[in-house]
Formats: structure tokens, sequence, C-alpha cells
């Protein structure tokens, strides 16, 4: 089995792991719109040939299984006839050529002759919650990623530039924080981009084409910059501030100026006690002035 399309029915239930065992040469898993209700098996990364990965609108719950690096298909492209999706009754000529109806920025569109290039995982629409695993990022050729509607948290993958076929992200509505990567300015096939509705902060990844997306794209997190109205304001320190801070700074410099003082101040100090320790004479004169120096001041006092 090539192909399993369940979409826009009302099953309810787990996904079942023998899926995953059975159909190992599946290429596309649709379950959209259903109501299943389970976490993801390990046993679904056991599909390396599933190019298209399509469970949003369900109550699926958990974390993203690690291994999805596993879908070894979305890190390849396909060009050879031979992984064309038709079918016949020899090999010469196609009766049947597979199509697939997909949703991509909330508009349905149909894919059958190109079918094969496609490389798109949705999960939209569940209760996922836990980080993104950084592992997503090795599928280098997946073109469309939605994780919208869940509980995402922490960042958003640093690496996820790596995935240089990306063409359509949609994160909003989860409760992802941090910074914007940086690498995601270097996605040059990025045609639609939503994460809003996040904790996301700080300024946007300045590139020509982050700052050509809607301001919309953006909105109902912490963000500053291009393409939103409010600038990135870095406070700048005031002249005042400028001062406080050479100030401040030298605070803990030695203040020659009072040292010399007061070393001044014990040097001759200590000479004068030395010299009348040492001379007689000098006691002598001393005691003459302190003696005529008393006999002033008592004269004046007595006048006043």
């Amino acid at each position: 089995m090539v192909s399993l399309d369940l979409g826009e029915n009302e099953f309810v239930g787990n996904l079942k792991v023998w899926v995953a065992e059975r159909f190992s040469r599946m290429k596309i898993l649709n379950l959209r719109s259903n109501k299943f209700s389970s976490h993801l098996p390990k046993e679904l990364c056991n599909l390396r040939s599933l190019q298209i990965l399509d469970l949003a609108d369900n109550n699926f719950f958990g974390t993203i299984p690690r291994c999805i690096n596993n879908f070894s298909a979305m890190m390849t492209k396909s060009s050879n006839e031979e992984n064309d999706m038709n079918y016949g009754p020899d090999g010469y000529f196609s009766t049947y050529l597979e199509s697939e109806l997909l949703v991509k920025n909330g508009q349905m569109i149909e894919y059958n002759t190109i079918l094969k290039f496609v490389r798109g995982i949705d999960l939209s629409k569940n209760n996922f919650f836990a980080q993104i695993p950084m592992e997503v990022t090795n599928l280098s050729e997946l073109q469309s990623l939605n994780l919208s509607h869940n509980g995402f948290t922490r960042r958003i993958p640093e690496n996820i530039g790596a995935m240089r076929s990306l063409e359509f992200i949609d994160f909003s509505r989860n409760q992802l924080s941090g910074e914007i990567p940086q690498s995601i300015s270097s996605l040059t096939f990025l045609s639609d981009l939503n994460l809003s509705n996040n904790n996301l902060t700080r300024r946007i990844p300045s590139s020509t084409q982050l700052s050509g997306f809607d301001a919309s794209c953006f909105a109902g997190n912490q963000l500053c910059g291009p393409p939103l109205p409010n600038n990135c304001i870095v406070p700048t320190p005031t002249i005042n501030n400028q001062n406080r801070g050479e100030k401040d700074g030298n605070e803990d410099e030695v203040n020659w100026f009072f040292v010399s003082m007061v070393l001044g101040f014990i040097v001759g100090f200590w000479s004068f006690i030395d010299s009348l320790l040492i001379s007689q004479r000098w006691r002598y004169l001393y005691c003459e002035f302190l003696n005529s120096l008393q006999d002033k001041l008592g004269s004046v006092v007595r006048k006043c």
C-alpha cells in the first residue's frame, strides 16, 4: 500500500501500530479531521518512504517521537519515474495516477502530477506538547511544516535554517518562547510563515525575506523590528550616567594626594619629637617659646 487516506470522517480510537509494521512502503498517510485520540507510536518512524504525513484536526497528544528523522524520503528528492505514484496492469503505461488533497495556508490544494515531489507534515489542531524535537531539522527536503494550534513550549529549534527546502511554516497558537532563530532568515524558499500567538521575544531577525511578511505573521508575541511597527529601542547611557560610571570606576583607585599629606604630617611630627628628645638645647628653646606664648596670650585675655 502506497497511500492511505481516511480524512474527513468520524473515525475514533488509536493510531494502530500495525499501520507502520505492515505498510513499510507507504508514502502518504492522511488521517485529517477525524477523532483519533492517542500518542504517536514510535513504530510510525518505520515508514521510511513516507513523504506526506497529515494528522491534523484530531485529538492526538503527547510528544513528537525523536525518531522522526527516520523519514528518509523527507531528506531526499524524488525525480525518477520509478517513484511516480501510478498504477497499471504492466510497466509500460499507467491507468491511474495518484492524487492527494492537502491543506496549505488554509486552502485545499490538489496534487497529482507533481505529487512525487511533495514533502509535508501537518500535525496542527491536536494536543501535542513539550519541545519541538531538534531531529525534525534533519528533514532537509521537507517543504511544509504545520504544528499550529497545539501546546508546544520552549524554543524554536535553533537549526531550523538547515531545512533549506521549507516553503511553508506555521507554528502559530502554541506556547513557544525565546528568540526567533537567526538561521530562519536563510530559508530562501520560504513563502508562507506564521509565528503569531506565542511567547516569542526580542528582535525579529533582520532579513529581506522576513521583513517582507505581513505584521500579522508575528502578532501576539513580544517581538519588535520590521515588519512590526514597533522598533527595538536599545537604551543608551546619558552623560550623567557616563560621568557616574567614570566616577564609580575611579573609586577603587588610590588618591595619592591625601596619602602624601598624611605621610608628610607623620614624618614632620616625628622629626620634631625626635629633635626634642635628642637635643637638650632644642628642649630649652621650645620651653622658652611656650612660656613667652603663654604670657602674650594672657596679656591679650586681660585686656579683653
